[in-house]
């Protein structure tokens, strides 16, 4: 066990057993819907000599089933970056506007939590910063599930909400932004490096709702990567040492994003003439009032049914941007 070889023959084998995995998820979904289309042919040749209402519903249905699956599965294809299999972490910022778009945030937040519902992910909140009396100004998901980074990674920008506010005792019409950026989760087959001297550590008492345990122990936990100046913070649990372990792994995250990011500046200054779409860019209104209306101004498309849309029916704008970029834009 101590030669040396031994781990190296270990860490290929596990490399080449992965990338049959991978394969296998690809071709595994194939070959069913191949035999299914088979099986369908079958039965429509058979309607041919033999009228039978029963069987034709079920081959129509069966052909339904096959399109939607096969939509899907071309989907997928289109998620060929080299993060898009791994879990998500989802940020959300609130912007300038106060309670206003401190609401707002909230809003999303649960609209992506519904939507990871809704695709069976595990959904954890990882941290929140409660509004002084409304929302949030900063909320921390983990999204995990297959794919989860390769369809999340489509809704990073600026959201844009128009509406009435409830806050306004005027009741004019307020427009309020908040950010959404979303990394990669960092796991084991991810080597980033974070030394100890490094990393400042500040604890403090964790605010806003939680119980008579708020604001009685130091259990929160704020970590600073003094070269990068990147800062994360955890207050969720209870303990400082889960707080703490749970800031590393965000902390690792958005360090491993940042080195995407330096490579992707110089991929920029080789293709300049590709427009980008960036942290600050405005990516998606949501009407309220007067009328109700999503529109992405990616790919220009709108939804009238915006409660669907904040209900966590995010999916026709995450298709439409897969099929209109697909691989070619790794955020």
């Amino acid at each position: 066990m101590s030669d040396p070889s031994f781990w190296n023959d270990q860490s290929k084998a596990r490399e080449v057993i992965d990338e049959i995995n991978k394969v296998k998820q690809w071709v595994a979904p194939w070959a069913g819907l191949t035999a299914r289309a088979a099986d369908a042919s079958e039965m429509l040749d058979l309607l041919e000599v033999e009228n039978d209402p029963d069987m034709l519903a079920e081959v129509t249905a069966e052909v339904e089933r096959i399109g939607a699956e096969l939509a899907d599965l071309e989907l997928r294809n289109m998620l060929q970056g080299p993060d898009d299999h791994r879990d998500a972490l989802v940020t959300l910022q609130s912007g300038a506007g106060g309670t206003e778009s401190q609401d707002w945030a909230e809003m999303l937040l649960r609209m992506y939590s519904r939507w990871g519902e809704r695709h069976g992910f595990d959904v954890e909140l990882l941290d929140q910063q409660e509004g002084e009396e409304a929302g949030i100004k900063s909320a921390t998901l983990e999204v995990r599930g297959e794919y989860a980074y390769g369809y999340l990674r489509a809704e990073r920008g600026v959201h844009r909400l128009v509406r009435i506010s409830p806050f306004d005792s005027q009741a004019r019409r307020h427009t309020s932004f908040a950010s959404v950026f979303v990394y990669p989760s960092v796991d084991d087959t991810i080597e980033i490096e974070v030394r100890e001297e490094d990393i400042e550590m500040d604890v403090f008492r964790a605010s806003g709702a939680g119980g008579q345990h708020v604001n009685k122990t130091s259990s929160a936990v704020r970590l600073r990567h003094l070269p990068s100046g990147i800062v994360v913070e955890c207050q969720q649990e209870r303990s400082q040492h889960k707080n703490r372990a749970t800031a590393m792994k965000m902390l690792k995250a958005r360090l491993y994003q940042a080195a995407l990011e330096e490579q992707e500046k110089e991929k920029a200054k080789l293709e300049s003439t590709k427009t980008d779409i960036g942290f600050g860019s405005q990516i998606r209104s949501y009407v309220f009032q007067p009328y109700t209306m999503v529109n992405d101004h990616r790919t220009e498309l709108k939804v009238a049914d915006v409660g669907k849309v904040m209900d966590g029916d995010v999916d026709p704008f995450i298709q439409a941007y897969l099929r209109e970029f697909g691989g070619e834009k790794q955020l």
